[in-house]
């Protein structure tokens, strides 16, 4: 059969923007075009120290193998293609262009994560990564993202889970390491996920993170993504990365992959920055980024610490343009105590720093459609929300509103048990709580053990409690309830990127009580403050990170609730019928930043930062 062999620089532009609007399940179906071995060779400068060759490396079967040379693969970035394949691109392009009515994805999308709910879900990364996906999806863009397969993730929620026939390898720490894909659906979107066949089973753990050797976990994974892409003939106009984890993809793309003819364009998302990837200087060579004029290894010095390199910071200074999840939040970290000792490199890339706040999933997060719940509600009919409580009260062991007794107000928190979170405030909240005639249920856990022990020592204190309960485990059903329980909602953290929690609490008729700052200062305004306009009063704040903060604030909450039962009602009605929905306004924040940075020609803004 003729071949005609097809170098990257000489496809022209129009075939390779055809290639990004394929439909999923034509380019799933269609030939896996496996970069050659003399690019992979420009990719792994390093690849000599394990002793084979990136000339050694060719498609055997389903796979890259190893091989005795006997005489050199074609030269280009990618292999002989045949004929026919090149005819049939050429006949789909140009049907395409015949076809103006039909419509297209604009944009092909591809997120970078290392979780994604409900399939591997520790915190609300996990939340955002689907719901901002969806709202995209659900706008017209092709939407894909990539995972690591982790041991510890829930396969069933994954539709039409399947072994690709397809391995490829990557390029880790002065060797080559096979990889296995895996494909499904996951909410309504493609997922890719990653089975790295390292010798130290790096995502074969009991749990996401907490492992002494996550930084040589992600960087891995970071490679491996970018590989698969490139090895697989994807093509996406933006590739968008999510936290530290996937950080190193940036400044490796850049250096790397970018002259292999993944063109996209890089965005960036920072969803707290207290966690930042921080390792040593001598880890840095382990993915095999290749310095150049604009990447220098200073570039990934730690602010704080200058003998380590910091992964967040590379993906903050690569990124064609960086988001974090509130404008409030945006603010604080540009400030020495906010950004956790990269304040300095943030204002350097003000210019392409944006804070945009979360949405929520009102598929998943609605009380009138909610599986979790046996009884359902909305923002015009209430009723049923009393039995959900009475339920969780049976279902908990607190005691139930017996005749004659009044009402307890139930107040809830469900959060993880960290110091961010502040966790000495959710003591006096409980305590407090008790005090004022409540009741009070909080969920989470914690990976921090002195914190763990000190819950469990209060869970053990109150185990028979008629109004006190802590249930110390994740469990998704029983959270959908407790948000469809609640009354009350308290959030006193010490400093909170968006939260999503308060978006939840309002979406089932609880009223917040927050700390103000962050995206809680964003989204929850106090009834009380007469400098808000009136229609947007929808909670209790406080600032001050001290006890006797939360326990006036709280005692505002409850007062209202004990005395105004009417106004109480009103302000239910009035909380769940704000849109806090990913298609209200973040997504198109999110597409205008991917517009605008499109648009611009590659690099072309890109400044070198020491």
């Amino acid at each position: 059969m003729k071949v005609i062999d097809v170098q990257v620089q000489g496809i022209k532009h129009t075939h390779m923007e055809a290639a990004r609007f394929r439909s999923v399940a034509t380019e799933d179906h269609a030939s896996v075009q496996i970069a050659s071995a003399r690019g992979l060779e420009m990719a792994m400068p390093q690849i000599q120290d394990a002793g084979i060759t990136a000339e050694q490396l060719m498609m055997r079967g389903n796979m890259l193998t190893p091989y005795n040379v006997l005489g050199r693969l074609p030269t280009g970035a990618y292999g002989a293609v045949p004929e026919k394949q090149v005819e049939n691109l050429v006949a789909d392009l140009l049907d395409s262009l015949e076809r103006p009515t039909v419509k297209r994805p604009r944009y092909h999308i591809v997120h970078l994560a290392s979780e994604m709910a409900p399939v591997a879900k520790v915190g609300g990364l996990g939340d955002v990564v689907t719901g901002l996906g969806k709202s995209l999806q659900k706008r017209g863009h092709r939407v894909e993202v990539i995972l690591p397969k982790y041991k510890c993730m829930d396969v069933s929620v994954v539709k039409n889970l399947k072994k690709l026939n397809k391995q490829f390898y990557s390029y880790y720490d002065g060797a080559m390491h096979k990889n296995i894909v895996w494909t499904g659906v996951v909410e309504g979107l493609w997922v890719y996920f990653i089975d790295t066949l390292h010798p130290k089973n790096f995502f074969g753990r009991e749990r996401f993170y907490s492992e002494p050797d996550d930084f040589d976990r992600f960087t891995y994974f970071s490679r491996a993504a970018l590989e698969f892409l490139l090895q697989f003939g994807k093509r996406p106009n933006i590739i968008h990365c999510h936290d530290w984890p996937v950080a190193m993809a940036v400044p490796l793309h850049r250096s790397i992959y970018a002259g292999l003819g993944l063109d996209s364009k890089i965005a960036f998302t920072c969803h707290n920055f207290e966690h930042q990837g921080v390792g040593s200087m001598d880890s840095l060579a382990s993915s095999g980024i290749r310095f150049k004029d604009h990447i220098k290894k200073d570039h990934f010095k730690d602010n704080l610490v200058p003998d380590k390199i910091n992964l967040l910071k590379g993906g903050l200074l690569f990124s064609d343009f960086v988001t974090t999840v509130s404008p409030t939040y945006a603010k604080e970290v540009v400030t020495q105590e906010g950004g956790a000792g990269l304040h300095t490199t943030i204002n350097s890339v003000s210019k392409k720093f944006h804070g945009i706040v979360n949405g929520i999933d009102e598929k998943v997060w609605n009380p009138a459609t909610d599986p979790h719940l046996e009884f359902h509600f909305s923002e015009d009919n209430l009723t049923n929300k009393q039995l959900i409580k009475n339920k969780l009260r049976q279902r908990l062991g607190l005691q139930i509103q017996e005749n004659g007794e009044a009402e307890r107000p139930l107040v809830c928190c469900v959060s993880r048990l960290v110091p961010q979170k502040g966790v000495h405030l959710l003591r006096q909240a409980i305590f407090h709580t008790l005090a004022r005639g409540g009741q009070f249920v909080l969920q989470g856990t914690s990976p921090i053990p002195a914190i763990q022990e000190e819950f469990d020592d209060i869970a053990r204190q109150f185990e028979n409690h008629p109004h006190i309960r802590l249930v110390l485990r994740v469990e998704e059903n029983l959270t959908h309830n407790i948000f469809g329980a609640a009354d009350i909602f308290v959030i006193p953290s010490m400093f909170e990127p968006c939260g999503l929690t308060q978006l939840y609490s309002m979406r089932y008729g609880a009223i917040p009580v927050v700390r103000k700052t962050g995206g809680l200062a964003d989204s929850v305004f106090d009834v009380d403050c007469e400098a808000v306009p009136l229609e947007k009063r929808n909670g209790f704040t406080f600032i001050n990170p001290d006890e006797q903060s939360v326990s006036d604030a709280l005692d505002r909450a409850l007062d209202y609730y004990n005395e105004r039962k009417q106004w109480w009602k009103e302000l239910q009605h009035t909380v769940m019928r704000i849109d806090f929905s990913w298609d209200a306004a973040p997504v198109d924040q999110y597409i205008d930043l991917y517009e605008r940075a499109v648009d611009k020609a590659h690099n072309a803004t890109f400044t070198p930062i020491a």
